[in-house]
């Protein structure tokens, strides 16, 4: 036989190969196997189609030919068992498709083949348990959700054995909260009405109470803070106009009405406990905290220098850093409009 007889056979052939393969019957529905590809020439996918309906094992592919969706119908072009790879072959994701909607229950893995997460879908809602997993396997969150929301129990892990709980209602916060520490001692207490804080919350430390705040529909109406002056009390923020270290190991408290404490802590626990709703940062070097409503501008010390104007004299100069010069600008901007409203 000649050569040229050869290839149009072969070409014949592949003719009808291909014709069989990527099939569009007389209704312009997709039939049969198919397989599809980029410009390229590279594989999208390859699968069996009835009807125009996917049928049977169905696969998607990354440009350089690594297997990245396996679909396994077993309801034509409706349902079927899902799984995902990265481009290296580990697996993502586990799942079942109803109509293109997550249906049933989901894995989800990191790249070390480990269980990060496992969920429950109602057609693409997210309904039931969702957990997601630590490295080492244990539970760090776990939350119910009802018509895509959070609604039920809540628990999440911090950081090795102590977590924070709660219940969601609708999508909110509702009622009480509580976490405790690694030493299962209790850290905060709280409640919440309609997703935001509402009513008391406490905070502790090692056990102790240090912050009592009270809450009106979201609104912080009063947090009263803990201070050793040498003896135990609980204080206004509100009250307070001018913080300070004193030493290593101690604080000086200045009240709006001029009442001076000296704290026998570091000045850290109590920064750590005011909050940053209604202070200012007066000196960073000097870790000074100012009452931003008791700045009422500059003026001068003895040498020409700036120093903090305030509604409450603390009995000593405190001056102010580049940021502090930046609050103070703001601040006078803010009274001046005032002054004008009136």
């Amino acid at each position: 036989m000649k050569p040229y007889l050869i290839l149009s056979a072969a070409a014949l052939l592949a003719g009808l190969a291909c014709n069989a393969q990527n099939s569009i019957d007389k209704q312009g529905r997709k039939q049969g196997h198919w397989i599809k590809t980029d410009k390229n020439g590279a594989k999208i996918y390859e699968g069996d189609f009835k009807d125009n309906k996917e049928v049977g094992t169905f696969d998607y592919f990354y440009p350089d030919g690594t297997l990245r969706i396996r679909n396994v119908y077993t309801k034509p072009g409706e349902y079927c068992s899902h799984e995902a790879y990265d481009q290296k072959g580990r697996k993502l994701a586990t799942g079942f498709y109803n109509k293109k909607n997550r249906d049933g229950h989901w894995n989800f893995y990191a790249e070390s083949g480990k269980l990060i997460k496992s969920a429950e879908y109602r057609m693409g809602i997210k309904e039931g348990q969702h957990v997601i997993f630590t490295s080492a396997g244990d539970t760090a969150e776990l939350t119910t959700y009802k018509d895509n929301h959070r609604d039920g129990r809540w628990w999440k892990r911090v950081n090795l054995n102590g977590y924070i709980t709660g219940t969601y209602v609708k999508g909110g916060l509702e009622g009480k909260l509580v976490e405790y520490d690694d030493n299962g001692k209790l850290c905060r207490e709280g409640y919440y009405h309609n997703g935001v804080k509402h009513g008391n919350y406490f905070y502790y430390e090692d056990g102790v109470l240090t912050v009592e705040e009270h809450w009106n529909d979201g609104t912080l109406m009063d947090r009263l803070v803990r201070v050793l002056t040498p003896k135990e009390q609980m204080i206004s923020i509100y009250n307070i106009a001018v913080m300070m270290p004193r030493g290593q190991n101690k604080s000086i408290i200045v009240m709006k009405n001029g009442t001076k404490y000296t704290n026998e802590e570091p000045v850290e626990n109590l920064y750590g406990r005011i909050g940053n709703e209604i202070f200012s940062q007066a000196n960073k070097k000097g870790r000074v905290m100012v009452a931003t409503a008791c700045v009422n501008g500059l003026k001068k010390d003895v040498e020409g220098r700036d120093v903090l104007d305030l509604s409450t004299d603390p009995g000593f100069e405190i001056y102010p850093d580049e940021d502090c010069m930046k609050m103070v600008t703001s601040r006078l901007h803010d009274i001046n409009n005032e002054h004008v409203g009136d």
